[in-house]
């Protein structure tokens, strides 16, 4: 008995460290501070691992995680705790690592997009990032956000129109194109 406990501790570990960096990424666009950040996938691996045996054993165990990721969030959201995507004082914040294939790390003016990113509503900004960062299909952001395909569709197409709606963005859209 002891040894299948092990070897699902070793399991879920080598699952955790291997996706840390991804899950801290998303949870970090869906809270907007590195330290929710780390509570909500803290709080999401700790869910995940009381019931690893069960999500050891799906056919895609990092779609369940983030589903449960989405989840926790949503939960937090609903008690109507206040997200800071750009804290007013952001000077003893860590910044945000980006992965180094990450297209979006390139942009000239991250932090533009970040507090654009800030002012859509929770859904929108949840359809965004799993959509456009984390380059889901509508298929499984529905799934990861618990909704149907259209939902997912009419959700990240508001927060796109949003996003292009404001000037600092579309400037550097335009700088891009212009390279």
């Amino acid at each position: 008995m002891g040894d299948g406990k092990q070897t699902r501790d070793e399991e879920f570990q080598s699952f955790m460290v291997g996706r840390w960096p991804r899950l801290m990424r998303t949870a970090f666009l869906l809270t907007g501070e590195q330290h929710a950040a780390e509570d909500l996938v803290q709080s999401t691996l700790e869910q995940v691992y009381t019931a690893w045996r069960r999500v050891g054993a799906a056919d895609d165990p990092e779609a369940y995680v983030r589903r449960v990721m989405i989840n926790v969030h949503a939960r937090k959201h609903r008690r109507r705790l206040r997200e800071f995507l750009a804290p007013k004082d952001d000077s003893g914040l860590v910044r945000e690592v980006a992965d180094t294939g990450d297209r979006i790390a390139q942009a000239d003016d991250r932090s533009a997009l970040l507090k654009a990113l800030a002012q859509l509503p929770a859904r929108q900004r949840e359809a965004v990032v799993l959509r456009y960062w984390e380059d889901l299909t509508e298929t499984q952001a529905a799934e990861a956000m618990g909704c149907s395909v259209g939902t997912v569709k009419s959700s990240a197409a508001k927060g796109i129109a949003k996003l292009r709606a404001i000037p600092v963005l579309a400037e550097t859209v335009t700088q891009e194109r212009r390279k």
